[in-house]
């Protein structure tokens, strides 16, 4: 059995829900889910400029999980731009 989920602190929210290439509609395009925790994580590391510790403590999980989860959201940030993807943000925390 997996370990329950711990709660991650969200402090901001995306203020669209798709990013995609110009001219091509979403619906012709593969999608890639980009979770609130991901865009969250990509904020405080990549926008904020702050460590992994740092950026851990905010969202309050363990340095490990914030590398594992903005790792993630990097891999899907970049194939999304190399491979001409839809990136969908979510946009409500579940």
């Amino acid at each position: 059995m997996a370990r329950p989920k711990k709660c991650r602190r969200i402090c901001s929210r995306a203020p669209y829900s798709c990013f995609k290439p110009n001219g091509v509609p979403t619906t012709e395009l593969p999608q890639v889910q980009l979770l609130a925790e991901e865009l969250e994580a990509l904020r405080l590391a990549d926008f904020e400029g702050l460590s992994q510790q740092d950026a851990a403590d905010q969202m309050m999980v363990s340095r490990q999980t914030f590398g594992n989860i903005v790792k993630q959201a990097r891999f899907k940030v970049s194939s999304c731009l190399i491979n001409g993807q839809a990136l969908m943000l979510q946009t409500e925390i579940e």
